[in-house]
């Protein structure tokens, strides 16, 4: 009976033997495959044993971070969790880099060798994408704060057009020519931006006229008014309006105050209007003046 326990005793040393120096042993030896590079304490160790650590947490993190994201735009409309989504790109990125530092660090390798070695990179790239993060911190103001929505109709140096993406670093805006147009996000922290339609899609636009002297006023205020009821694309609630402006230089002026829903298409419709008002007046025989200067000359006549 004591010979069969030595023997199984024997045995399960020789098991455990072959376990830890063959099997266990082979396993750290390919874990351990890789750069290593200097000695001692500042010693880097780049292994297939790190390699299979960063996959894992990287993996660990990204079922994480989905599972958050689910959890916070579960109940938020399509435009809101899209926004939410290019901010938490941002907040993704950070997260890995946190976790790469983590893992490397608790994978033995001194970070601090790392983040001193490549200082002066560190600063050249600070400086070159400088304007870079700029945009992000527009980016993730915009989003905040909800200053600006897809749809939305904007003026930016000299130029109108919609916006149908908005991104972490840039807004893309279709102009009227349908071209498109990515305005970097510091523009929008930096740069008086005009939003014509944050607060709502109605707009009101205005149409200027200059009539000649001796005119009947209230006939141009009829004819005006009646061409702002007729035509398509003018809002009648609110009502538009005819203001009599000021006695110009060369013309009684007037405009004409109207309201739509698409001011993206207001140049279209203000042509529209033109044309009525310029066949309205022919027809009713309302002279548009041009500018006209009267130059008198006077003659001296020198004493002889």
């Amino acid at each position: 009976m004591d010979k069969i326990l030595i023997m199984s005793q024997d045995e399960s040393d020789k098991i455990k033997e072959i376990i830890e120096k063959d099997i266990w042993g082979s396993i750290n030896d390919f874990l351990n495959l890789g750069l290593h590079i200097g000695e001692g304490d500042k010693s880097i160790h780049v292994t297939v044993g790190l390699f299979l650590t960063l996959t894992i947490a990287f993996l660990i993190t990204s079922f994480i971070l989905k599972w958050m994201r689910r959890i916070f735009t579960r109940k938020m409309n399509e435009e809101d969790k899209l926004k939410f989504i290019s901010l938490f790109k941002f907040i993704k990125y950070m997260v890995y880099v946190v976790v790469v530092l983590i893992t490397v660090n608790m994978a033995g390798i001194d970070i601090t060798i790392l983040i001193t070695a490549s200082a002066a990179l560190f600063i050249g790239l600070g400086l070159a994408l400088q304007e870079l993060f700029q945009d992000v911190i527009g980016g993730i103001f915009i989003i905040v704060d909800k200053s600006l929505s897809v749809g939305d109709i904007i003026e930016v140096d000299g130029r109108v057009g919609k916006v149908f993406e908005i991104k972490l670093r840039t807004v893309r805006a279709l102009t009227r020519d349908d071209k498109v147009v990515m305005i970097p996000n510091h523009k929008f922290i930096s740069d008086i931006i005009h939003n014509y339609t944050q607060n709502h899609k109605t707009t009101r636009e205005s149409i200027k006229v200059g009539v000649a002297y001796g005119s009947d006023v209230q006939l141009v205020t009829r004819i005006l008014d009646e061409i702002a009821q007729i035509q398509k694309g003018i809002l009648q609630n609110p009502k538009p309006f005819v203001l009599f402006e000021d006695f110009g230089d060369s013309a009684l002026l007037f405009s004409l105050n109207f309201y739509i829903t698409d001011s993206f298409i207001a140049p279209k419709i203000k042509s529209e209007v033109r044309y009525k008002i310029d066949a309205k007046f022919r027809e009713h025989k309302i002279a548009i003046p041009f500018p006209q200067r009267d130059v008198h000359l006077f003659q001296h006549i020198k004493n002889q």
